[in-house]
């Protein structure tokens, strides 16, 4: 039923090829003439409705003056049209699975539609790097691991599903950053649930210059000031490049036992207390971690409406019960834009186990990060719907895909994570990493104690 949709919506077919590895020279000299730097489509659409790429937006603007908590460019724009459960059918081929499942259930579900913004924009190193790893880059141990890249995009002509989600998963996000955030449950009767109060650093070593023999590619550390019941917990996740030799590491400071303790479960479909348990470990930015229990298919490619620069739902100032409601986000807040996705499916291997059976993601081309995702329970059925919040912080340049929603149809509850905290300090990006003590358990253990 997908491919048929695919197909009706005008699906443009990716590289069928099965083989996992570097593209040819002929085909990566497309980077940075019909294709951009990172491998998106540079023209627009013939109907006008996406522009062509031009650089999106890499200089801040001038009522920038609060750095980590950044104004609106497009503030003042009004939108083109609404999509709600009415009028849903003449834009079917551009809503996912997920997002039609949310307008029919739900009435005060709609999508405000603006134009379009092609803003992502990327440092030149992180363009460099990523043209040479077009035709050196390759995965290895069945897609659970790559070589021949650093600090760019490993795959920007993916000829598969893993290398698609290698993108995904090394969206290029600054080369480190801090926020502090809150993370929020809202139940089906609209009641809202702070999960967690966090002072959150994220670290890319594989961004790093200064680091091309890496072995991780990943590292979260997450302090807990709030809720009162969380207060003094801390958790730290480090992820490598290579999960055919190496997993997840994750540890956990309870402030109760006084002690760090390793913990392997902060990974796949282990619910994530982050969310009162109602996402799971994997659900992080709509998908982390290893892929080794999956499939990954491409698809194809196709328009599809999308949440993107979300800069006044990602930067709300005002109560949080004004962007939080039942069943779904405020749709007054939230900005849709129609994008080129890649679609890539998620079948659950023989043998293996996971909450869902199967995955789609929707990854947007400007950015490689999944903007959409639908996930399927055992018997088939949609669960859960993904949203990510995208937003381009001009001033690094990087986009910002870490603010996503996960909805749950069975309950008709929702989480959502890392909205910055009023009046605090917002996301600050550092353009030099954190040292080395600041991620491990040692130091897990002498912050997270109260």
């Amino acid at each position: 039923m997908l491919r048929k949709s695919l197909l009706a919506g005008g699906l443009t077919l990716a590289w069928a090829g099965l083989a996992m590895g570097a593209v040819s020279a002929e085909k990566a000299a497309q980077l940075g003439k019909n294709l951009t730097l990172v491998g998106a489509e540079k023209a627009g659409n013939k109907e006008g409705t996406i522009p062509e790429y031009t650089g999106g937006i890499s200089k801040s603007p001038a009522n920038y003056t609060h750095k980590g908590w950044r104004p609106d460019p497009f503030e003042g724009e009004k939108p083109l049209y609404t999509i709600s459960a009415k009028n849903m059918a003449q834009y079917n081929d551009k809503l996912s699975e997920g997002i039609k499942a949310m307008l029919k259930k739900y009435p005060t579900f709609r999508l405000d539609v603006y134009k379009t913004h092609r803003s992502a924009a990327y440092p030149k190193y992180v363009t460099d790097n990523t043209v040479k790893a077009a035709t050196h880059a390759k995965t290895t141990g069945g897609g659970l691991s790559f070589t021949g890249a650093h600090g760019g995009l490993p795959f920007p002509i993916p000829n598969d599903g893993y290398e698609a989600m290698w993108n995904h998963l090394l969206h290029y996000n600054g080369l480190a950053f801090e926020i502090r955030y809150k993370a929020y449950t809202v139940d089906s009767s609209g009641r809202i649930t702070m999960q967690a109060d966090g002072n959150v650093t994220q670290e890319y070593p594989y961004y790093d210059p200064a680091k091309p023999d890496t072995k991780d590619f990943y590292a979260l550390k997450d302090l807990f000031v709030g809720p009162a019941r969380r207060v003094g917990e801390a958790v730290l996740i480090i992820d490598p490049i290579d999960f055919t030799t190496s997993q997840r590491k994750g540890w956990q400071y309870l402030p109760g036992q006084r002690r760090t303790k390793l913990a392997p479960e902060l990974s796949f479909d282990t619910p994530s207390s982050l969310f009162g348990g109602q996402t799971t470990w994997d659900d992080l930015f709509l998908f982390s971690g290893s892929l080794e229990r999956y499939n990954f298919k491409i698809v194809g490619k196709k328009e599809m409406y999308i949440p993107y620069n979300e800069y006044k739902m990602l930067y709300w100032t005002d109560h949080e019960k004004d962007l939080l409601k039942a069943n779904h986000i405020n749709p007054d807040i939230v900005r849709w834009e129609l994008h080129r996705v890649w679609v890539v499916e998620a079948t659950l291997k023989p043998g293996k186990r996971h909450l869902y059976n199967r995955q789609v993601f929707y990854l947007d081309e400007d950015t490689w990060a999944a903007s959409l995702a639908d996930k399927y329970d055992g018997r088939g059925q949609l669960y859960r719907v993904g949203m990510n919040y995208i937003t381009q912080q001009y001033d690094v340049p990087c986009p910002f895909p870490d603010s996503f929603s996960i909805t749950d149809l069975v309950t008709n509850s929702y989480a959502i994570n890392a909205l910055p905290t009023k009046g605090q300090k917002g996301i600050l990006y550092h353009n030099k990493p954190f040292p080395p003590k600041d991620s491990t358990a040692d130091s897990l253990a002498g912050s997270g104690i109260r």
